[in-house]
């Protein structure tokens, strides 16, 4: 593929989610993606569903979210012949992914130190649940126990009472976005020093790594934030509201805004109790009574019109088949074209990234079950030459 990392061959020992979607972002970017799947099985998350898809309705479409552009090859990785395919793959390798628990790919025969000593230019990219060292260091992690170990729950639904999960894995997915920027720091600072380094982060971390305001809340405010529902933790009006025909989404982030809203929906900006931020987030709750008892005079179609005459961010809130069926969505590359192998010509959720000056890249299909085994064989051959 081209693309930014067009010469980068990344090893993707990882499964589920966070590892995997580490290494689809890096094959988004244009690099060989060797995934290594356990012969018996392979990815567990092969078998994660409903829903199934296919003849025989044994594809997972879980699967197919996180392992485009990517090459699978059948592996045992306890058996000699497995480890020295291994091997052979790491000094070819600049990037490995791995997301084993703490101590899995040591007693596998492959420690940091194994890895450099195949190929000291080789970036590690290790993603665990609760981080490798520390007084839990090593502990299983899933994504929805991490939302609530990191915090992330008690800041979502509808009251403090109440915590929910977000609804995608935000805790995989974003370990996963961050560990593909450390891995690019890493291969940059590769061709300073010769040398490739183990980048580390974790489903605790990603979430903790993006807490933001309400962090900072708690450690400069002495505060501790809790779940606000559809509204915004420190911005008034900012947040869902119920119009004549169901709900639309109003962001005031400044007076000038302030001042737009109020006039269309014959509210006073300047009496004391809204007249700032401030005395908004106050009196809030009355706030939201006053906006949507005006809102209810008209259907959504007609406030987000007008508020987007008035330029006020204002938004509709959409299903998943909505965005995907959006004009808007499709005009930014986020849906891409696939021949799968069983299923034929697909669409999957594209990559979030544009790079101007290159052509929208060709993706290939998340791939069966070791069906490229020969086609990795006869590469490492020829590198190996």
């Amino acid at each position: 593929m081209l693309g930014p990392l067009g010469d980068v061959v990344v090893l993707d020992l990882s499964r589920a989610l966070a590892g995997p979607h580490a290494a689809q972002m890096l094959g988004d970017l244009g690099a060989r993606v060797i995934k290594v799947e356990h012969p018996d099985g392979g990815d567990e998350s092969r078998g994660w569903g409903p829903p199934f898809v296919g003849p025989d309705h044994d594809i997972s479409t879980y699967f197919l979210a996180a392992n485009r552009n990517k090459q699978s090859i059948a592996v045992d990785l306890k058996s000699a012949e497995g480890k020295r395919l291994i091997e052979r793959l790491v000094r070819r390798s600049d990037v490995l992914i791995e997301n084993f628990r703490t101590g899995v790919l040591d007693r596998l025969g492959f420690p940091v130190e194994r890895l450099h000593e195949l190929n000291p230019r080789l970036v590690v990219l290790s993603i665990t649940g609760f981080g490798h060292d520390g007084p839990e260091g090593g502990r299983p992690g899933y994504d929805q126990i991490a939302q609530g170990e990191a915090g992330l729950m008690s800041l979502t639904g509808p009251s403090r009472e109440e915590p929910y999960r977000v609804g995608a894995s935000i805790a995989d997915l974003l370990a996963g976005i961050h560990g593909a920027y450390g891995v690019a720091a890493a291969l940059y600072e590769r061709e300073r020093t010769g040398r490739g380094r183990v980048v580390r982060t974790s489903l605790l971390a990603a979430v903790t790594g993006v807490h933001s305001y309400h962090g900072t809340a708690w450690t400069v405010g002495g505060q501790v934030p809790g779940a606000n529902g559809n509204h915004h933790a420190s911005i008034a009006p900012y947040g869902a509201f119920h119009c004549a025909d169901g709900m639309l989404q109003i962001a005031v982030a400044n007076e000038g805004q302030w001042k737009k809203v109020a006039k269309l929906l014959d509210i006073d900006p300047d009496v004391a109790k809204y007249a700032t931020n401030r005395q908004r987030f106050a009196h809030r709750d009355e706030l939201i009574a006053d906006m949507e008892k005006a809102l209810a005079d008209h259907d959504r179609a007609h406030w987000l019109a007008r508020l987007g005459e008035a330029g006020v961010p204002a938004g509709a809130i959409r299903s998943i088949d909505e965005v995907y069926a959006w004009d808007q969505t499709r005009s930014q590359g986020l849906l891409v074209e696939v021949d799968h192998p069983v299923l034929g010509r697909i669409e999957l959720p594209g990559p979030p990234l544009r790079f101007d000056g290159l052509p929208a890249p060709e993706h290939t299909a998340p791939p069966a079950l070791g069906q490229d085994g020969e086609a990795v064989l006869a590469w490492l051959e020829e590198r190996e030459r």
